[in-house]
């Protein structure tokens, strides 16, 4: 049995199980605000929670998140089921974004609150987890989804065009009275 997407499903499973395994291991070795240095000043494993979106954004916003967590999941998913076959950015983007809002949608309907540890104190970045980074990897893999796509567009148009169009697009060539005797 083939399967529609397989690049979405992937990427998504991926970063549910890859997101949810850090909790654990972040929830069962940590007490909550302690602080790992793995570079000192630099990067921290640092166990908070966060009743808000990705780094930190709308604090105390969980009741009305962990619906659009699922609403966003449950449009992907119908996206990537009953929509056409994707190309693989595409699938990939869209995937990484469904396995982000799956994992802390299951933190916010479970817990109320969102595990984060991921703390770059050099540039006094909000602290955060995997799935926040799975949904910027995605959104990141569908910019270049829209550029790889608009470079082929323009390739196909371009290609599409009548033999004179085409021509009249390249530079002159400079006739041989023009051109300049060497020196």
């Amino acid at each position: 049995m083939r399967v529609k997407n397989r690049l979405f499903w992937m990427a998504a499973i991926v970063s549910v199980v890859l997101d949810q395994l850090s909790k654990f291991v972040v929830v069962h070795t940590f007490d909550l605000h302690q602080t790992l240095p793995l570079w000192p000043g630099v990067f921290h494993f640092t166990y908070v929670t966060n009743t808000g979106a990705a780094f930190s954004l709308f604090k105390d916003a969980g009741y009305w998140l962990r619906w659009l967590s699922l609403g966003v999941s449950l449009l992907l998913m119908a996206l990537a089921t009953l929509g056409p076959v994707m190309h693989r950015w595409e699938q990939v983007g869209y995937g990484l974004i469904l396995g982000g809002a799956i994992g802390n949608g299951i933190d916010r309907f479970l817990a109320g609150e969102v595990v984060d540890f991921l703390d770059f104190r050099l540039i006094q970045f909000p602290v955060f987890n995997l799935a926040d980074v799975s949904i910027n990897l995605g959104i990141f893999c569908l910019i270049i989804a829209g550029i790889a796509h608009s470079r082929s567009e323009r390739q196909r148009v371009r290609a599409a065009s009548p033999p004179e169009n085409r021509l009249a697009s390249l530079p002159e060539k400079p006739q041989p009275s023009e051109q300049q005797p060497p020196d």
